[in-house]
């Protein structure tokens, strides 16, 4: 790979990073605005719909442009991301006009305009990192990326919880409930407006900053052909649209857990926000583990012995840095750390993921179908059984979803050629999962308890095993590669 490409990536990440901090916040939202507005689990899965939503519908738009003209062939990766940067930024500002006037329909508005400018930045980055290098090692780039952004995943929970629902919490004017109460978090503090305020005007500024680097950084060129002609063709891809109901199903499940997460701790454990927090970080967590590990797994550069070693001193160094965060947050809001022995499961689940990645080898579509088996499996032991850690059947899932977004994504678009930013477009619709299945699930989870919604993310991945197996295979023919000058 050459400097200039690697250093490309190496920006990026930071940018995946970013926007995973910012999408896991959505989990803390829920439970933070469910209790200041006396949410019911449907109303309060409304601030997924909005957000994820936002994917489906600015995604379309861009759809319908690219069928004329593909708006990246005009303006580029570079200024689409730039693009993406700021609309997030005046998104993360709304946050304190919505806080002041309490008012959830336009903190639903700012997650909105939030996930437009999330949209733009999946539909340039994710191709950007696939095209930067060989197609070959494409999902090892991706997964790699997506690596940083599951870092992102990982200490929102315990940083964002931390400024949530206990540092600035302590300034402002407690929050008011209907009947003039003051609003209590499960630990007794109380919930102020400044609580949300603040957070997301410091993510405001990171936005803006990450776009001024961008703007002054030489990125390469990607050159491809002018417009689209005959853009329906792109319909045509069977792999692709397979692929759109993959990524669907995938964010959708993926998103649904997360955020059921506390809600289901506090239900099935009795577990305060703040303790539940520490696990779902976990969750997300295990996310990071894959994906760092798929980046290795699907690398046809390493041996395999070099592999496993490697992946086995990753996955340990990441579960001992993860343990460490979640203590020192623990250690500041309460003056106790959990123990280690409180994590020993999640070790086990752990070994299994290494032993699917060695069965895997270096295939994308075998990963997929063997992680969608897994959580297949660890979904119907919620279901169906009851032991004492059976939380952690859930919270092991991020280990198996790793690898999905990544593979479903690098499939997906193989042999797309020129089509390759309007079929990103497609499978960034699909990202409307994330909208839709959480409300089915907050749906299901008032009326037959939280439990049991877990129905929605398995039947899911029931598809994703599918496509893992039979669905990737390309039955269109291949077009003209993207050239990449240096």
């Amino acid at each position: 790979m050459k400097t200039k490409q690697r250093q490309a990536i190496v920006i990026l990440t930071s940018l995946f990073f970013m926007w995973g901090f910012i999408t896991c916040m959505n989990d803390i939202l829920i439970p933070y605005l469910k209790k200041i507005f006396e949410l019911s689990y449907f109303q309060a899965m409304l601030v997924q719909f909005a957000f994820f939503g936002a994917y489906f519908i600015g995604s379309l738009f861009y759809l319908l442009i690219s069928l004329w003209k593909d708006p990246i062939s005009v303006i580029g990766y570079k200024n689409g991301i730039i693009l993406g940067l700021l609309v997030s930024a005046v998104a993360c500002l709304m946050f304190y006009p919505a806080s002041q006037m309490h008012s959830y329909p336009v903190f639903l508005s700012a997650l909105f305009v939030l996930g437009i400018g999330f949209t733009l930045l999946q539909i340039t980055a994710n191709p950007f990192v696939a095209i930067l290098g060989s197609e070959e090692t494409a999902s090892s780039r991706l997964n790699l990326a997506q690596g940083f952004n599951s870092l992102g995943t990982t200490i929102a929970p315990i940083i964002g919880g931390y400024f949530i629902f206990h540092f600035f919490n302590k300034w402002g004017t407690a929050i008011l409930n209907s009947k003039g109460e003051k609003i209590l978090a499960d630990s007794g503090d109380v919930i102020t407006a400044l609580g949300i305020q603040i957070p997301y005007l410091i993510f405001a500024g990171i936005f803006v900053l990450i776009a001024i680097v961008f703007y002054f950084s030489k990125l390469p060129e990607i050159k491809q052909e002018e417009g689209t002609q005959d853009g329906f063709r792109i319909f045509k891809y069977r792999h692709l649209m397979l692929g759109f109901v993959a990524i669907f199903m995938y964010v959708g499940a993926e998103v649904s857990i997360g955020s059921m997460i506390i809600n289901y701790l506090g239900e099935t454990m009795g577990m305060a926000e703040m303790d539940a927090k520490s696990f779902l970080a976990f969750y997300w967590g295990g996310a990071m583990i894959g994906r760092f590990l798929g980046a290795i797994s699907l690398n046809d550069k390493y041996s395999k012995k070099k592999k496993m070693i490697s992946m086995s001193l990753i996955s340990g160094l990441i579960f001992v840095f993860i343990f460490i965060i979640v203590g020192i947050e623990g250690f500041m809001s309460n003056g106790v750390s959990m123990p280690i022995s409180t994590f020993l499961p999640f070790l086990g689940f752990m070994l299994i993921n290494l032993f699917l990645f060695y069965l895997a080898k270096s295939s994308p579509s075998k990963a997929l179908m063997l992680f969608a088996m897994a959580n297949i499996a660890l979904l119907s032991a919620t279901l169906f059984f009851d032991f004492s850690w059976i939380m952690w059947c859930v919270i092991s899932i991020g280990l198996f979803n790793s690898i999905m977004w990544s593979n479903i994504f690098t499939l997906a678009i193989k042999d797309l050629g020129k089509f390759t930013a309007q079929g990103s477009s497609i499978l960034i619709m699909a990202i409307l999962g994330g909208a839709l299945l959480p409300l089915l699930q907050g749906y299901l989870a008032d009326i037959i308890g939280v439990v049991h919604s877990f129905i929605v993310p398995l039947i899911a991945y029931l598809y994703l095993l599918y496509y893992g197996a039979i669905g990737y295979k390309v039955k269109a023919p291949s077009n003209k590669k993207l050239i990449l000058n240096s």
